[in-house]
């Protein structure tokens, strides 16, 4: 329409716990079409063609298997850490502070990503 775009549009920034809340939310949506699209490989396929498609993928080198194997490994780590995160706030809700929600939404990060990496080379 041309008119312009509110200013705080495009200063705001969220707050990490907001990220790491949304990623966790995205990584769930990933993991669930992984899950359906290898399902879907093998209804189409036949019996053992998702295990043919990913012994392919894992001939093919060694970026493109890491590569792979990361896109695998960080929505699993992730998810499965959010969710502990989540576990621990239900159990022990005086670390639902904004210094603690920071301190941990940083964890969730670095840990992930560490993780996922430690993954990719085994």
């Amino acid at each position: 329409t041309g008119r312009p775009v509110s200013p705080h549009v495009t200063i705001y920034s969220f707050p990490i716990g907001a990220l790491t809340s949304i990623m966790n939310r995205v990584t769930g949506c990933i993991l669930s079409f992984g899950a359906a699209g290898l399902g879907a490989v093998e209804l189409v396929g036949g019996s053992g063609s998702a295990l043919d498609l990913m012994s392919t993928i894992g001939s093919q080198g060694g970026i493109v298997t890491a590569g792979a194997k990361f896109a695998v490994a960080f929505p699993v780590v992730y998810h499965y850490v959010g969710g502990v995160r989540h576990l621990m706030w239900d159990r022990m809700p005086d670390y639902l502070t904004n210094e603690d929600v920071d301190r941990a939404s940083y964890a969730l990060a670095g840990s992930s990503l560490l993780l996922s990496l430690g993954l990719v080379v085994v």
